[in-house]
């Protein structure tokens, strides 16, 4: 819901972006391969190492190796391409099966939905 802005919220902090999301994976060598396969920019890290980070954007997908238990679905993150077909394609050209091919939602995005090997679901979206 849209309110008016006070005097004091036009002096309020407010959030600007979101710099990053991080993900839990037992298997950072698997994870850093589906991430690679699919085009994510690596940044930082690799597949051996405890903390990695994908760049695009200005915006961080970064994967942390944790072995404390399994990593259930949380939730999704949506990531905007240029192309969303084309990720499509280079995911089956890896081997990935995403959930579904992509379409047009009426909220004005194409898109398609990839789970990570971790379980983490990964939106594939363009603004129509």
């Amino acid at each position: 819901m849209n309110q008016p802005e006070s005097q004091s919220d036009a002096q309020a902090p407010r959030f600007e972006a979101l710099s990053a999301v991080t993900l839990a994976t037992h298997d950072m060598e698997r994870a850093v391969a589906f991430y690679l396969a699919l085009g994510f920019p690596l940044s930082y890290g690799g597949p051996f190492e405890a903390f990695t980070s994908f760049a695009f954007g200005g915006t961080y997908l970064n994967l942390i190796l944790d072995t404390r238990g399994p990593v259930l679905w949380w939730g999704r993150v949506i990531v905007h391409v240029s192309d969303v077909d084309a990720i499509y394609h280079k995911a089956l050209a890896a081997g990935y099966q995403p959930d579904a091919a992509p379409a047009d939602a009426s909220w004005g995005e194409r898109y398609f939905h990839i789970s990570d090997p971790d379980g983490h679901e990964i939106s594939i979206a363009k603004r129509l």
